[in-house]
């Protein structure tokens, strides 16, 4: 396809260390240059047609903030298409289309699904379109999660610190503390077990690979990194031993729920209060008030546990950023839209203007927009982004994702799935998942080596 980058060379970029040449070419230019340098025929002047583009996202409110957009911009124009959220909908339709030579010009991919989508060559090398005023503008633990070394595959709309949203009525009914560490969050699971027979403190998902993730992240775990210049993989390393053993227990001892989480059985456990915390992204915030409103004024959210009260760190759960496709013909005017919805402040509005919405924005800057634009009353006022700022400090940096991200954690949900029917183990899921990954990583030619099974 026209403009497409080979595997080749995404292979090159990713899996390899990059040149001294391209080194000197991470920083970019200024921000405001994306807009100087032109985005079409439009900045030429003299009247003509605006540079038109194209955007697929599966996100709520995306129509608002296109609309918002092309309100208030003359020399960019952008067609908007809502896809499907996951791998069979949006993603699938934006392989075909990248395929087929008609991908859309900027797309949404969320963070696991940055590494898959460069190496097909789907998703560009934007770093020399990545200006200073951008990168000073992000979080850099967001950054750090679309970048291979130093190239940038995407722009981080959002980053999403795992914390726990908790039942408050329920707490003070049986006394409960909110829990600081594992160790207390396990004891509280005692209790809850044993003052309320019929109610556990949380869920342990069976089709919560994401949430395992974060957990293992949260531990020291590092399932991959690129040094050397090859894929090296270690699902099974000792953080995520740790954390298998810690849920595993929890399981064996009946302390939590085993089911999956997407679904009515668990909604019906949340609505009925047999489940008291759900331990989640902070974008779950917003999600609970739109799925369960007559549940408002009983719940709160805390920081998640930590392994250690004096070592605090986080991994996140959900997220997602823009890519400009390697078959954009308009790649500048696509990165003024990305960065104008990264970070104006307007953008943010427009997402939220439908009030039940509660992502964290990648952008430090609009915190404060999101926190005057969200409904504090569902909450009993607290001001939970405050909360999410203070933890999206946490997120550890270094984290990076696989190459066929959704294949490995489907595998790993088909071992949780065998968990809760009665068979199998946490770190039998994990193990599986290495085993199952390493066939596709290979089938790309990719450089790969073992650690920690």
């Amino acid at each position: 396809m026209p403009g497409r980058q080979s595997r080749r060379s995404v292979l090159a970029t990713i899996a390899a260390l990059p040149s001294a040449a391209a080194l000197g070419a991470c920083g970019g230019g200024p921000s405001g240059a994306v807009a100087a340098r032109g985005t079409g025929a439009a900045a030429a002047g003299g009247g003509r047609r605006p540079t038109r583009i194209t955007c697929w996202s599966a996100l709520r409110g995306s129509q608002d903030v296109v609309d918002a957009f092309n309100r208030t911009h003359d020399t960019v124009q952008v067609d908007f298409q809502q896809v499907p959220a996951g791998s069979m909908g949006g993603y699938a339709k934006l392989s075909n289309a990248a395929r087929a030579g008609n991908a859309p010009d900027v797309a949404t991919i969320e963070y696991p699904q940055i590494p898959g989508f460069a190496i097909d060559g789907v998703a560009r090398d934007i770093t020399g379109l990545v200006g200073d005023r951008l990168r000073a503008a992000l979080l850099p633990q967001a950054l750090g999660l679309t970048t291979f070394d130093r190239r940038v595959f995407g722009v981080p709309l959002d980053v999403e610190p795992m914390v726990m949203h908790y039942r408050t009525d329920l707490f003070a009914e049986y006394g409960l503390p909110v829990p600081r560490t594992w160790a207390e969050f396990e004891e509280v699971a005692r209790t809850v077990r044993r003052k309320a027979p019929g109610r556990r403190l949380a869920a342990f998902a069976t089709d919560g690979a994401p949430q395992f993730a974060s957990f293992a992240w949260q531990a020291g775990a590092q399932w991959f990194d690129t040094r050397a210049g090859a894929w090296n993989v270690s699902f099974a390393d000792a953080p995520s031993r740790r954390v298998a053993a810690y849920w595993q227990r929890l399981i064996d001892q009946d302390l939590v729920v085993v089911n999956a989480v997407d679904g009515r059985q668990y909604d019906a456990q949340i609505v009925g209060g047999r489940v008291l915390t759900r331990l989640s992204g902070a974008w779950e915030a917003g999600a609970q008030m739109n799925a369960r409103p007559a549940q408002k004024g009983k719940w709160a959210v805390a920081p998640l546990p930590q392994w250690s009260p004096s070592a605090a760190v986080l991994g996140t759960h959900g997220g997602s950023t823009f890519a400009v496709t390697s078959g954009s013909r308009h790649p500048e005017a696509a990165m003024k839209f990305i960065e104008w919805q990264v970070s104006h402040p307007d953008a943010l509005r427009a997402r939220l203007a439908g009030g039940t919405s509660s992502q964290y924005p990648a952008a430090p800057g609009l915190v404060a927009v999101g926190r005057r634009a969200f409904d504090r009353g569902y909450y009993n006022g607290q001001d939970i982004y405050a909360l999410f700022e203070q933890e999206a400090h946490k997120i550890r940096d270094g984290w990076t994702w696989g190459p066929r991200m959704s294949a490995s954690l489907t595998v790993m949900q088909d071992g949780f799935a065998r968990v809760g029917g009665g068979r199998g183990s946490v770190i039998d899921a994990v193990r599986a998942t290495q085993r199952g990954t390493m066939p596709d990583l290979r089938a790309l030619g990719l450089a790969t080596t073992e650690h920690s099974t």
